[in-house]
């Protein structure tokens, strides 16, 4: 029961977190910047991409061409002289301005994650200050294997990626803490 109420706990800590993150001091805005030209950009992407949802990365190359050395040699200068972008396209568009969905699905995200950092504190009968850096080490291993190849591969930018480190450690720091303080209180509880 312990482990659940931390998670819930955790969960409910690191979803207040995102908020201020995002929406006072703006760290989910790093690196994203305006067309300016907008109606021209979204005519071309209906032109240029169709009706097929996705992510599509330009210039592209289709990875079974890897062996023709015309064809790798081609998209070489291609991606040399063109702009590149990494893009989620849906055709169809949605209501940016409805967020109740995916309020609830970024809770729920935060609410399982902080259940299976709870799990991992509750391995052992670790100390506050050890759980806390069991939380750090985990936001940054999360960070490393998920975001940084995104900055490697797909060319994030790098304040973002750096504003997503930022993000996920203090808050689950935070959360952590939160957590470590609950499971060191239910411990003490039971002795």
């Amino acid at each position: 029961m312990r482990v659940l109420v931390a998670g819930i706990i955790g969960g409910i800590v690191m979803f207040i977190w995102g908020a201020v993150a995002h929406m006072v001091l703006g760290l989910g805005m790093m690196g994203m910047q305006f067309p300016t030209a907008e109606d021209k950009v979204l005519t071309s992407l209906h032109e240029g991409l169709g009706p097929q949802a996705g992510i599509y990365i330009l210039p592209s190359f289709d990875p079974a061409k890897m062996s023709d050395k015309a064809a790798t040699a081609a998209y070489a200068e291609k991606t040399k002289s063109n702009p590149y972008a990494f893009m989620v396209y849906l055709p169809q568009g949605d209501d940016m301005t409805q967020m109740g969905p995916q309020l609830a699905r970024q809770w729920a995200s935060d609410t399982l994650s902080a259940l299976a950092l709870a799990f991992v504190m509750g391995l052992a009968a670790w100390s506050f200050s050890r759980r806390v850096t069991v939380a750090a080490v985990l936001a940054i291993f999360g960070w490393l294997s998920n975001l940084l190849p995104y900055w490697n591969w797909y060319r994030f930018p790098t304040d973002f990626t750096l504003a997503a480190l930022i993000e996920q450690l203090v808050g689950w720091i935070i959360a952590g803490a939160a957590m470590a303080w609950w499971m060191g209180r239910a411990e003490r509880r039971s002795l």
